[in-house]
């Protein structure tokens, strides 16, 4: 995890590749855009853990179809979070409810014609 300077908060590796190109090391976003980004995508995750153990209870769904759903409802509202920060987000939720993430190929990415 790296440690911001600016107001002490820690960004945890995985979040920070979202902000790094392939075979590179320095981010392509500022320190204060990728601080204010992984706040925003922290408070995302944390806020989704009551709604989804609402929706598996009260639809009788799996914990898998609950994150497919969170994801496909992130990845409706792209102005919010972008694709890559969608696909974290749903992985950070099931982190804290302690479920399964999705595997990777059942996240989709940019391109991919389903959500």
């Amino acid at each position: 995890m790296r440690m911001s300077q600016d107001n002490q908060i820690y960004i945890p590796e995985s979040f920070m590749a979202l902000f790094v190109a392939p075979g590179r090391y320095k981010p392509t976003a500022a320190h204060a855009e990728i601080c204010a980004r992984y706040e925003l995508c922290e408070d995302m995750a944390n806020m989704l853990t009551e709604t989804a153990q609402t929706m598996q209870f009260s639809l009788g769904v799996t914990e898998h179809d609950v994150l497919e759903r969170c994801l496909r409802g992130l990845q409706a509202e792209s102005t919010v979070v972008s694709m890559p920060e969608s696909v974290w987000v749903v992985h950070r939720l099931a982190e804290l409810l302690n479920w399964a993430a999705l595997k990777a190929d059942e996240a989709p990415q940019d391109g991919d014609d389903e959500a």
